[in-house]
C-alpha cells in the first residue's frame, strides 16, 4: 500500500512523471488525515473527567473515525488501480469504423468506473467531516484547534476528489449516466462546504 511507505517515498512518488498516485490519491491520504487528527482528539478526551458524560459517545466516534482513516488508506490504492483500465482504453485502435465504435464504447465504461473510486473518497471523507463535527461541539478543548486542521484537509480532500469525477464524467458519451454523478458529486461538495463553514467557525470561536 501506498501510504504503508514513509511520507516522504509517497511524497517522491507523488512528484515523479508517473500518472499514479495523483490527485485522487493525494485527496483520500488528506482525507486519511482529517480522519487521523479526529482520532486524536478523541483519545485526548476520553479518559478525562471533565468529558465523563461524553466518553462513550466519543469512544464511538473514535471507533468509526478509524476504519474510515484505514478505508481511506485503502482508496489511495484504489485510485491508482482504477486508471489502469483507462489508460489502455485510450490506447485502443480506432483505425476503422468498428474500431471506433468498440474503443468509444470501452472508453465510455472505464471512464465512468474511473469515477467511482473519487465518488466513494468522497462519500468517505463527508463522513469524516460529520464526525469532526461531533468532536468539535464534545472534544476536548485542549485539542480543539486540531479540529479545525481536521475539516480544513477534509474540506480540501472532498473537493479534489470531484475533480477527479468531473473530469472523467467531461469526457463520457454517455450524459445522462454522467450528469447523475455530477449531481451526486454537487451534493456532497454543498454538504461538505455547509460542514466546513460551521465546524469552522465554531473552532475560530472557541480559540480566539
Amino acid at each position: 500500500m501506498m501510504l504503508e511507505k514513509r511520507t516522504t517515498e509517497f511524497l517522491e512518488e507523488l512528484s515523479s512523471a508517473q500518472p499514479v498516485p495523483g490527485g485522487g490519491g493525494a485527496s483520500a491520504a488528506v482525507g486519511a488525515f482529517a480522519a487521523a487528527l479526529g482520532m486524536m482528539v478523541a483519545n485526548l478526551t476520553v479518559g478525562k473527567k471533565r468529558y465523563a458524560d461524553v466518553e462513550e459517545e466519543v469512544k464511538e466516534v473514535r471507533s468509526q473515525l478509524e476504519e474510515l482513516r484505514d478505508e481511506l488508506v485503502v482508496l489511495t490504492d484504489k485510485d491508482a488501480e482504477a486508471f489502469e483500465p483507462l489508460s489502455k482504453a485510450y490506447g485502443l485502435p480506432k483505425e476503422t469504423e468498428e474500431q471506433k465504435a468498440k474503443k468509444e464504447k470501452i472508453l465510455d465504461q472505464a471512464l465512468y468506473e474511473a469515477s467511482i473510486v473519487p465518488m466513494d473518497i468522497m462519500e468517505t471523507i463527508l463522513k469524516v467531516m460529520r464526525l469532526l463535527k461531533v468532536m468539535g461541539e464534545k472534544g476536548s478543548k485542549i485539542a480543539i484547534s486540531d479540529v479545525g486542521v481536521g475539516i480544513l484537509f477534509a474540506q480540501a480532500a472532498l473537493e479534489g476528489a470531484s475533480l477527479n469525477v468531473f473530469i472523467n464524467t467531461n469526457l463520457m458519451k454517455n450524459r445522462e449516466r454522467a450528469e447523475e454523478l455530477n449531481h451526486k458529486a454537487d451534493a456532497m461538495i454543498q454538504e461538505g462546504k455547509e460542514l466546513k463553514e460551521e465546524i469552522y467557525a465554531g473552532v475560530l470561536a472557541k480559540i480566539r
